[in-house]
């Protein structure tokens, strides 16, 4: 298993960001619209934390792991056969893949296919 995109949604984007970068030494992005404009850092391993804001009133604070998978409809099959709610089924983001968001366990969860 692999993280390939962790992403932390908040109010505070540029606290975040800034505490992130005072304590790790790494730099973050101007926001990308593609990724609902989130703030990235790449991480020695080609994976990427994203910082953003929530984008709907009803968008909760949470820290959500996207974990990358070979076929992410097969993966989302598999995950609701485990009793997973999908939150945002498969969709496209040009030029960085596909991804998919479940519920179980009470925990927001990701799925990401490049």
């Amino acid at each position: 298993m692999k993280v390939h995109y962790l992403e932390i949604v908040t109010a505070d984007v540029e606290s975040v960001c800034n505490a992130y970068e005072a304590a790790n030494k790494v730099s973050f992005s101007e926001p990308d619209a593609m990724l609902g404009g989130a703030r990235t850092c790449e991480l020695a391993d080609g994976s990427l934390v994203g910082v953003r804001a929530p984008m709907r009133e009803t968008e909760m604070p949470v820290v959500r792991p996207y974990w990358l998978v070979d076929d992410v409809q097969e993966a989302v099959e598999a995950v609701k056969a485990q009793g997973g709610e999908i939150a945002v089924p498969p969709m496209e983001i040009p030029g960085k893949g596909m991804f998919a968001i479940y519920i179980l366990g009470g925990v927001d969860h990701g799925l990401w296919q490049l």
